[in-house]
């Protein structure tokens, strides 16, 4: 009668390779999270001292460059709308346009030519998207400089992020649940509406918030369809409207050290804006999984 003798010894070899492997894993990850900490850190450290109540209450009306005070109330408020409303315009079509990729087009013509152009505008640079805009909404159209056209630009940009996500979260959906609901006499519409979103829920709104954390930082499209304003205007669509990313691009420009301290300032609050964004976002998305027990 044999006996067994359990775990085989591992030679030196083996475990050399193992720890080898493990060390490129953790080098890589180190190369990863050094420069996010590095900017984080950089970021936080100029512009922490400028970050009190006056610099998110007050606008730069009537401060000059190298005046002390001043704000980012105005630039704060254009972002935030600006963003609500690329939004508005690009959450709808993107996800609309994944549904019908996912469960309508099955491969057919047209669904191949749209996920072609898809793929076009995900690598389309941002200073594109304002250039058509500026083109064709301000110079053909005659519309004026303002945050609504600024929105349009960054809509262009979110578009083929959410599409992408959108789509990719509904191809995870298992089959056997849409089926299970079209054996029970469900039509499809429903089954896409009651079972396929609900599923794919929590997916669907990180990749909407990868695509607001895409766009709330590009100036470029800003400079070309937004314009410069140092007052609060709330209407969106009259007038020039400020940007954050145009705040942190206007201060960090002049040439001393009171603008690039409200630069630095304004770029942290950007990134305070987009964590809380994403926050609101995961706690939503938390909230209505359908795994989460109610």
């Amino acid at each position: 009668m044999t006996t067994t003798t359990g775990i085989q010894h591992i030679s030196a070899g083996r475990r050399f390779k193992d720890l080898f492997v493990k060390a490129l894993v953790y080098l890589a990850f180190a190369l990863a999270v050094v420069p996010l900490v590095s900017v984080l850190w950089l970021v936080i450290s100029n512009g922490v001292a400028r970050l009190d109540l006056e610099f998110l209450t007050h606008s730069m009306r009537g401060i000059g460059a190298r005046d002390a005070g001043g704000g980012a109330y105005h630039a704060i408020i254009g972002t935030l709308e600006q963003v609500l409303l690329a939004s508005v315009i690009s959450v709808p079509i993107g996800l609309f346009t994944a549904i019908y990729l996912v469960e309508y087009g099955q491969g057919g013509r047209l669904s191949r030519a749209i996920s072609f152009f898809v793929d076009v505008m995900t690598g389309v640079p941002s200073v594109v998207a304002g250039l058509f805009i500026f083109a064709f909404w301000i110079l053909f159209l005659g519309a004026q400089f303002s945050g609504w056209a600024g929105a349009l630009a960054l809509a262009i940009l979110m578009m083929p992020t959410v599409v992408r996500s959108a789509e990719e979260m509904l191809r995870l959906v298992p089959n056997d649940l849409r089926e299970a609901s079209y054996a029970l006499g469900v039509s499809k519409w429903r089954t896409i509406l009651k079972v396929v979103l609900p599923t794919a829920f929590t997916g669907i709104v990180t990749g909407v918030m990868l695509a607001v954390a895409r766009v709330a930082g590009e100036t470029a499209p800003l400079l070309m369809t937004v314009f410069f304003t140092n007052s609060i205007n709330n209407d969106p669509f009259n007038g020039p409207q400020m940007g954050l990313p145009l705040f942190v691009f206007d201060q960090a420009a002049r040439p001393n050290d009171t603008a690039v301290d409200r630069a630095w300032t304004g770029a942290l609050t950007l990134i305070l804006i987009v964590m809380l964004l994403n926050l609101v976002a995961r706690l939503i998305a938390w909230w209505r999984a359908p795994a989460r027990g109610r």
